[in-house]
């Protein structure tokens, strides 16, 4: 462990820089196990130090009070201790760690959005937005003047008032700027902490801590193969054979692809269809039991039992599918962070750029290997199981692409990652490297952070027009 340690924070000082790298004070596993990929390492290390280390509209103890709200909501213990420990060397407040009740009551309006953000983003609306950050009673001639009423009749009587009225009514309210770095924050924790819980990462103090077994070292350049980066042979001729034949998949594709044998739109929805349906049947074996609520976590959760529901849901009335065409992240997403948030608009559109392309063209004891089709359908399953379809993408790539083993493991660790296994870790791509785990990790935390993203400031978007 120690010598793993020594070769990740050598590595980290060579690509970011001696300064930037100490900032935080320590060197952890996460930054080790984000090494292997140092050109993604270096920019999320810059978003990440933006979120919480600069000058920004949310005081610092504030900044990590709400990392460890998100936290929390997966019971990962590795960031809530991390922050807490930043929390109070920043000068927090040590009541505030008792638990939720004790913080200020603008923090505690987080609890919702937050609930929402971790486990079903599809369900925040613009009422959502207009309810949580201001809520009086409308007084006697105000609905003359024209202010909107809430859908849900037990809310009749709230005012609805611009959006600017409403986030500066009252002391506990939020400044939109504020409330654009919460959401970002919170987003940017809970997708860590499917990182977190995807790579097995334990705190350092952990006897048994380490990133995964047998990390290797940090690869030296983005075009060539990891260094130090042994095959992993578990599986053995099996396994050497299921990357042939996914190899070979690709290569059909590919060709199909040149061949212009594209599938019609009529049929590219349906097979979607098919793909989200699927999913319900894509879940963690049943004798995996549910992890127990841990009394130092519950403190800072509200409604502890909320969690993640299948997006289409059987007997259940389904959301409305969320169609990537009518609000993309480069088109609205985007363009809306950057006018709120600038500071960090740029550097997370880096990182979500950073993430998608990143490859060293191989796969296993393959290398000159084009994998942006196999990169593509994960990222495309990941926002797939959260609701978000693209028109121009053929979902039936990514039942052809995508092992069950596979499916399985991104769907846990996207939408309920406290269940991820070891053994889980270890049933897909079972002859692949264990940077190459690593990188669908990071596809995972992007994509899922993306996905969240992308239904909360739709939902800004529409509050503000």
């Amino acid at each position: 462990m120690e010598e793993i340690l020594q070769e990740g924070a050598e590595s980290l000082e060579q690509h970011l820089g001696l300064e930037a790298l100490m900032s935080s004070g320590r060197v952890d596993n996460l930054a080790v196990v984000m090494g292997l990929h140092p050109d993604y390492l270096s920019s999320f290390w810059r978003l990440h130090y933006q979120l919480l280390h600069t000058d920004g509209p949310l005081a610092s103890p504030w900044r990590h009070y709400i990392a460890i709200m998100a936290a929390a909501r997966h019971q990962c213990s590795y960031l809530v201790g991390s922050h807490m420990a930043e929390f109070l060397q920043t000068g927090g407040d040590p009541e505030w760690l008792l638990g939720l009740h004790r913080a200020p009551k603008k923090l505690r309006k987080l609890s919702e959005i937050n609930k929402l953000l971790a486990h079903r983003p599809w369900l925040i609306t613009k009422e959502h937005i207009q309810v949580k950050w201001a809520e009086r009673r409308v007084p006697e001639g105000a609905q003359r003047l024209g202010w909107g009423q809430p859908r849900d009749r037990h809310l009749a009587g709230l005012a609805f008032l611009p959006f600017q009225a409403l986030l500066k009514t009252s002391e506990h309210s939020w400044s939109l700027a504020e409330l654009i770095q919460a959401l970002v924050l919170l987003t940017h924790c809970h997708s860590l902490a499917s990182f977190v819980f995807g790579c097995g990462i334990l705190p350092e103090g952990d006897p048994e801590g380490s990133p995964t077994p047998q990390v290797p070292s940090p690869p030296s350049e983005q075009s060539s193969t990891p260094s130090g980066d042994p095959l992993n042979n578990s599986g053995g001729f099996e396994a050497a054979r299921d990357v042939e034949a996914l190899m070979e998949r690709m290569r059909q594709l590919q060709e199909s692809l040149l061949r212009d044998e594209g599938a019609s739109p009529e049929e590219m929805e349906s097979r979607f269809e098919l793909e989200k349906s699927e999913s319900l049947l894509v879940t963690p074996s049943a004798d995996i039991l549910e992890p127990s609520p841990r009394p130092d976590m519950l403190c800072f959760v509200e409604d502890p039992t909320f969690g993640y529901e299948d997006f289409t849901r059987q007997g259940a009335e389904a959301p409305p599918t969320f169609r990537a065409q009518d609000y993309t992240w480069e088109d609205h997403g985007y363009s809306l962070i950057q006018r709120l948030y600038p500071e960090g608009g740029q550097l997370l559109d880096e990182k979500f750029q950073v993430a998608y392309s990143l490859t060293y063209n191989t796969m296993a004891m393959h290398s000159g290997v084009d994998t942006s089709m196999l990169r593509r359908a994960i990222w495309n399953y990941i926002h797939c199981v959260f609701g978000i379809r693209y028109d121009d993408y053929d979902y039936g790539e990514v039942n052809q692409l995508l092992e069950r083993n596979l499916k399985v493991y991104i769907k846990t660790v996207a939408c309920y990652p406290e269940k991820t296994t070891w053994r889980m870790y270890n049933l897909f791509w079972r002859h692949f490297r264990h940077s190459e785990k690593v990188h669908v990790n990071l596809l995972l935390l992007e994509a899922r952070m993306q996905a969240a993203l992308l239904y909360a400031l739709r939902a800004i978007t529409r509050y503000m027009t």
